[in-house]
Order: structure tokens, then C-alpha cells, then sequence
């Protein structure tokens, strides 16, 4: 079944990212990608994000839905046809929408794990905490918003981290065979992020030791975006010679 293009709109998303050890990123990764290092650092972290208006291009926004949504998320590089190309694996994906888990991978691509999600949003704070379906990923992020990007030791500034992620807006998911990655790109002509301080974050995800080694994960910046027109192209699937499944 041809995967249709979809439009939406980014009510919400944060992007609550850690440095981590290079060598601890890789062993995530399935071939051909590898960690994407920006001043030593792999990169990777949560993005939180709430989509509104969600439908193909072709439907009438009327028609959109609306859903809460988590991806961990690692920044990456793989060598393309035209040289090297960049953009983020993404070994979970999981969402409060029970169709979201139903179309995933078939409609869309992506497929999606079920997750009950609690969130409190205030014009001074956001909190999204989220526990999937399957027992194996809680998360409980505050952020809050700053005036400028403080204390990161991956970006300069705003600018920095804000074209960075920009330039990475090509996602591939795990899936549960392992033997490919599901591909999709954001696309939009309204980018724009605005700085956050993070509050508290908790990941099981980043938090584990076996995944994590002690001081090989650690929090760095926080990124929200709110209110964005945005497209999702799906991308061909990339083989994975060393596939991984979902995480979990």
C-alpha cells in the first residue's frame, strides 16, 4: 500500500536531549548508520511532541486528529549516494493513540507502542510523563521556558541547536522484524524553537545502566516548539545489515 504524505500542525514539542559517549550510542545503532558527534559528543534524547490536525494532504483539516507522542531518539549519519547524509534513528516510538498504533507501519511509517500520558501545560512550565502499555519506558519531563540556551556543552547557542536539528529531519525507526528501518521526513517552511530550562527529566531509557554506562548519558539542553504547520514525507526503508528490533 502506497504510504500517503501527511500534513499537521506541531501543537507542542519538546526535544530534551543529552551528550552521550560515542561508543555507548553505537552500540545502539544498526548498520550503516553511525553517531552523529557534534564537539566529541553523540547526541541524542526525547523528543514529546503533540500533534494536531493530523490527515493526508489531500483531506480537509476538519478531518485531522490529535495526539499526544514520544520518540527516543539518536542524532546519526550514514553514507547516501551524494556523500554523507544526517538525520536521527529512533529505536522506540510510542503515542496515547490506539489508531496511531494500528496505522503505524502500515499507513504510516513508524510503527508505535501504546502509552498512557500525563500532561501539565502552564504559559511558565510544561510537564509530559508518559509509561508504555508494555511495562518498559516511563519518562517525566519538566521544562520550562528561557530567554536563551544556558549551560550546553553540545551547542553555542539557540541558533546552534536549532539548526542542527533542523538539518536533521530524517527519521528511521525500528521496526519489530529488524530487518529494515521505516523512513519518514519533516518538512516545513515555518521552523522555529524556542529555548528551554529543564526542571526534572527522568528516562528509563537514558537512566539505564546496561544501556548508559554511569556518566556515559548526560542531560545537556532542552528545545519547544509550539504551534508549527508541518509535512511528513515517508522515505523509502533502509536495510539494516545488523537490524535491531524496537527497544523494549
Amino acid at each position: 500500500m502506497r504510504q500517503p504524505r501527511l500534513s499537521s500542525v506541531i501543537e507542542r514539542r519538546l526535544l530534551v536531549n543529552y551528550r552521550v559517549a560515542p561508543d555507548a550510542a553505537a552500540r545502539l545503532l544498526p548498520e550503516p548508520l553511525r553517531p552523529q558527534l557534534v564537539n566529541g559528543h553523540a547526541v541524542a534524547g526525547i523528543c514529546l511532541l503533540r500533534l494536531g490536525s493530523v490527515r493526508p494532504v489531500w483531506a480537509p483539516r476538519a478531518f485531522g486528529l490529535r495526539s499526544e507522542n514520544a520518540a527516543h531518539r539518536i542524532a546519526v549519519e550514514w553514507d547516501g549516494p551524494d556523500g554523507v547524509e544526517t538525520g536521527v534513528y529512533i529505536p522506540r516510538r510510542d503515542t496515547a493513540s490506539p489508531l496511531n498504533v494500528w496505522a503505524g507501519g502500515r499507513v504510516f511509517p513508524g510503527e508505535h507502542g501504546r502509552a498512557d500520558f500525563e500532561v501539565h501545560e502552564t504559559p511558565g512550565q510544561v510537564r509530559v510523563a508518559f509509561a508504555t502499555r508494555d511495562g518498559d519506558t516511563r519518562v517525566d519531563v519538566t521544562v520550562e521556558p528561557s530567554d536563551e540556551l544556558r549551560g550546553s556543552e553540545l551547542f553555542a547557542d539557540l541558533a546552534e541547536a536549532s539548526r542542527f536539528f533542523q538539518e536533521g529531519a530524517k527519521g528511521y525507526s525500528a521496526t519489530g522484524s529488524g530487518r529494515h528501518l521505516d523512513g519518514m521526513e519533516l518538512h516545513t517552511d515555518a521552523w522555529h524553537v524556542e529555548a528551554g530550562r529543564v526542571r526534572s527529566a527522568a528516562s528509563s531509557f537514558f537512566d539505564d545502566p546496561d544501556r548508559f554506562p554511569p556518566g556515559s548519558a548526560t542531560l545537556d539542553c532542552a528545545l519547544v516548539m509550539r504551534n508549527v504547520p508541518a509535512g511528513w514525507r515517508p522515505l523509502p526503508a533502509m536495510a539494516a545489515d545488523r537490524g535491531l528490533p524496537l527497544a523494549g
